[in-house]
């Protein structure tokens, strides 16, 4: 029985996906009633105002925070719906409107996790939190995600392939032909970030994964991380996340559950 409710956050704005907002829901709903527990999960859908959200099915939504409440809270799960538009030859291009893009962008900041459900992802690679992750998103948008972020998708192959070696800025101009000057400034104008900045979130990432799935110690995983060292790996998760590596680890175990 879990004793600590964990909000999810589904974002809502107009034309959004109807069944990218209903599902979600069903599926923490089913959880609450197959366990019998009321307390386990705690589902609002947010919007810039608590106004009536039309959705691409034309079937008006009632928010229930706004963003910026929403932005007051302590969320579990953002969780972004997606939304598309068909063209006269039936061709399928997914929607991203730089309004939501940036409501995103600041709430995941304040988020433990963040997900996207079908052509949402292109929102989630839009506000740059793709970067150094991998993604999928539905068959029909897939080329358009690969096409319209193709620094985001080659840099960040090239990055999750040599995570645990010494990869450095001069490595990632070197793979871009550029200088490390103009490296720079394409990720600060495209990434909003430096590039030695992005190579240590892939490697806290890339942490934060084994500390959830594996038992493998801090030397460890220092090691196939690319920080050398646990002093650099517990240096970097305080910079990243305000905690150590195992507080993360140790947190995450002991986290509510649902049985």
């Amino acid at each position: 029985m879990s004793t600590v409710e964990r909000l999810i956050v589904i974002v809502l704005f107009e034309g959004v996906d109807l069944l990218d907002v209903t599902r979600p829901p069903e599926v923490f709903s089913l959880v609450r009633r197959e366990t019998h527990d009321a307390t386990g999960y705690h589902v609002v859908l947010a919007a810039e105002t608590l106004d009536p959200v039309t959705t691409s099915a034309g079937v008006r939504v009632l928010p229930d925070i706004t963003f910026y409440e929403a932005s007051t809270r302590s969320i579990d799960t953002l969780l972004v719906p997606g939304s598309v538009e068909v063209d006269g030859h039936r061709r399928v291009h997914a929607l991203t409107d730089p309004a939501v893009v940036g409501r995103v962008k600041t709430l995941a900041d304040r988020t433990r996790r963040v997900t996207s459900v079908c052509v949402g992802a292109h929102i989630l690679a839009a506000a740059g939190l793709l970067d150094g992750k991998r993604a999928t998103t539905h068959w029909s948008t897939a080329q358009q995600l690969a096409a319209e972020h193709p620094l985001v998708e080659d840099l960040r192959h090239y990055v999750m392939r040599n995570l645990g070696g010494k990869l450095s800025v001069a490595d990632l101009a070197g793979h871009a032909h550029v200088s490390e000057r103009q490296l720079t400034r394409i990720f600060r104008t495209e990434l909003g970030t430096t590039p030695s900045s992005y190579i240590e979130s892939a490697r806290v990432e890339m942490a934060r994964n084994q500390l959830e799935s594996t038992e493998a110690t801090l030397e460890r995983i220092a090691s196939t991380c690319g920080f050398g060292t646990p002093d650099t790996l517990i240096r970097a998760f305080r910079r990243k996340l305000n905690t150590t590596p195992t507080e993360y680890r140790r947190r995450f175990r002991a986290g509510p559950s649902c049985g």
